[in-house]
């Protein structure tokens, strides 16, 4: 439901009983008088309430990402800058500033856990869907490449040696850069094995 009509002795009466009606908040609504309040004669007779209209006002998803990640960072008393980056199939915000590992955490879990909360925010009352993604100070291309070496590096290992080689425990997006960086090895492959948290790659020769 997206809009209602609701009378009330009074327009702000009306306004209130549709707010209640729509569960939002009153920043979140345009509203139209439909019909105005009218005493009728001798106060009583003939008396009309109020009719409004009220509509849930459109949600801009990035826009609310943005402020909700504004109010994170100024939460912890972080000054950042936070830079909107085009992407192709998703919205990119890179975010600036000094010292900011803790936005990062180890192998970029809480960088993960921040933009899963961004995501779940921004996406909570549209009905489409938008994808977010968080970096700070390219982070994430930095991980990237730091990955695809390592895998490269443990490929030719696996060959030398004709070893298997285990990794230690990875996010699925750490997982699946490395899962496409050795995809088009005729000599390699690649599997998960384990539950996560815990879940890791395994690089093998292909049999």
């Amino acid at each position: 439901m997206t809009s209602v009509d609701m009378t009330g002795k009074t327009v702000e009466e009306a306004v209130r009983l549709a707010l209640n009606e729509l569960q939002v908040g009153e920043d979140r609504i345009e509203y139209e008088v439909l019909e105005a309040p009218s005493k009728g004669l001798f106060g009583f007779i003939g008396s009309k309430p109020a009719k409004v209209r009220v509509t849930i006002k459109p949600i801009d998803p990035v826009q609310v990402a943005h402020e909700f990640l504004k109010t994170v960072f100024d939460l912890m008393k972080l000054e950042v800058q936070i830079e909107r980056v085009g992407k192709e199939d998703s919205i990119g915000f890179n975010i600036r500033g000094n010292d900011l590992g803790i936005l990062i955490g180890k192998h970029g879990q809480t960088l993960d856990a921040l933009q899963y909360l961004t995501n779940l925010t921004a996406n909570r009352d549209i009905d489409g869907k938008v994808r977010i993604i968080l970096d700070v100070e390219d982070y994430r291309q930095r991980r990237t490449d730091t990955l695809n070496r390592l895998a490269a590096r443990l490929a030719d290992s696996v060959k030398r040696r004709g070893e298997k080689v285990v990794l230690e425990p990875m996010s699925p997006n750490e997982r699946k850069i490395i899962h496409m960086a050795l995809q088009d090895d005729q000599r390699i492959i690649t599997y998960s094995e384990g539950e996560e948290p815990y879940r890791k790659i395994v690089i093998a020769l292909k049999r």
